[in-house]
């Protein structure tokens, strides 16, 4: 069964249309139709990622990410990758914080070996101990390699410290203890809970109908559990730590420098006059105010950046910069600075107004490939949004006024407690 289709985007944007497609199974999918290339792009995401390792064995679910496509059903991890290559088929998995995404890329002429093998990969995954043993090796391999990695040991330890005790505090690929002692029974009993229709997302752009999704949709994911999708808190997880600066001392010429502060959920009324907030702040390639003050007219690094970050349980602005170990305090002086000018004056109308442009004008160039296109469509699904508001994304844009940056600019800064997190020897940092 599908509904009318749905106008994606009044210009400026791109000509899109998203159809909603319900299978007999109940797994709903966005699908654009585009029959002009022979082309084939899914996008899928289950509820639930890094966030379902159980307490004691971090690492599970990325671990299973790298294990679906390595054997299933009565194909062994060999043959099922020469069927991939044979026919030019691009399948992946993928563990992120929140969610399990899959993705597939084919050719229209080789759909019916993609879906087949997808449907193996959901369903039928075999978990074999060697393909389990050369994949742990892997992912423990470039966990050894990240071990002394500047840029991982601070992300690491700042989330750790923004969110103790809960899953986003551990790493999403777990450590090199906790994938070492992982087993393919455990494995394979974990994504049974993991993959099931409940809080399924799915989206299909490219040669496909409507009828035939459907079909597609009710062999892939029929078998599988029907589950539920997670509920979630009503309130936000609070980030620990504010106010607090920790340094972890690495023998390094560069101080890596990392904070969090205070962000929104995805749905906050105040996210759109957040973003044009955080563009402004830090957002921007090569006109923020971070970009101005730490590296244009003091030199103090190459990069400096931030963003929102809305997790499904928590949401945050995050950002940083490397620096040379005596020139990180001052750098996060300028930070700070730039972060209460903003809190107390706000940003001026110039600086809106550009934003603005930016954010509505860039959206276009989300939409210029399949894959893009699935991937935007997918993490609208995600977070909660339906296909209409592709139509009206921009218009909430164009409507935020000067006066919501400032006030969001206070609401956001006004305290001005920071989480931040150094990695290296950084001189005078308190």
């Amino acid at each position: 069964m599908n509904a009318p289709i749905i106008p994606a985007l009044a210009a400026p944007g791109p000509a899109l249309s998203v159809q909603r497609v319900t299978a007999s199974c109940g797994v709903e999918a966005w699908l654009v139709e585009e029959h002009s290339l022979p082309l084939l792009a899914l996008d899928f995401a289950f509820d639930g990622g890094a966030n379902r390792d159980p307490t004691d064995a971090a690492g599970s679910v990325n671990l299973i990410s790298g294990l679906l496509d390595e054997g299933a059903g009565d194909l062994d991890a060999e043959a099922f990758q020469g069927r991939m290559a044979d026919h030019a088929i691009s399948l992946s998995f993928d563990a992120r914080r929140d969610d399990f995404h899959g993705q597939v890329q084919t050719l229209s002429r080789h759909r019916d070996v993609a879906f087949e093998l997808l449907g193996l990969a959901v369903n039928a995954p075999r978990f074999d101990a060697d393909a389990v043993s050369r994949v742990k090796a892997q992912v423990i391999a470039g966990l050894q390699r990240q071990a002394q990695n500047p840029d991982t040991l601070c992300r690491n330890a700042l989330f750790s410290a923004a969110f103790p005790g809960h899953a986003y505090g551990r790493p999403e690929r777990g450590d090199v203890a906790s994938v070492g002692a992982l087993q393919p029974q455990a494995l394979k009993t974990l994504s049974r809970d993991l993959l099931s229709r409940g809080g399924l997302k799915f989206v299909a752009v490219g040669d496909i109908t409507a009828a035939e999704l459907s079909d597609r949709l009710d062999a892939l994911f029929a078998g599988l559990p029907a589950g539920q999708p997670r509920v979630l808190p009503e309130a936000a997880l609070p980030i620990a730590s504010l106010g607090e600066t920790r340094i972890v001392d690495l023998d390094v010429p560069q101080t890596v420098l990392r904070f969090i502060g205070p962000g929104l959920m995805r749905h906050d009324p105040d996210f759109f006059a957040g973003t044009v907030l955080n563009h402004i702040l830090g957002g921007s390639a090569f006109t923020s105010r971070l970009f101005m003050e730490v590296r244009e007219k003091r030199g103090l690094a190459y990069g400096v950046s931030s963003s929102l970050m809305p997790l499904r349980q928590s949401g945050f602005l995050i950002g940083g910069t490397s620096t040379r170990n005596d020139r990180v305090a001052e750098s996060m002086t300028v930070i700070r600075d730039e972060i209460a000018k903003l809190a107390a004056e706000g940003p001026s109308e110039h600086e809106v107004e550009e934003a603005k442009r930016y954010i509505i004008g860039s959206y276009p160039l989300r939409f210029d490939t399949s894959p893009k296109i699935a991937a935007e469509l997918l993490g609208l699904a995600v977070v909660g949004f339906e296909p209409e508001f592709l139509a009206e994304r921009n218009r909430h844009f164009a409507e935020v006024t000067l006066a919501d940056v400032r006030r969001v600019a206070a609401r956001l800064f006004g305290e001005g407690r920071l989480l931040v997190q150094a990695v290296g020897r950084p001189v005078g940092l308190a």
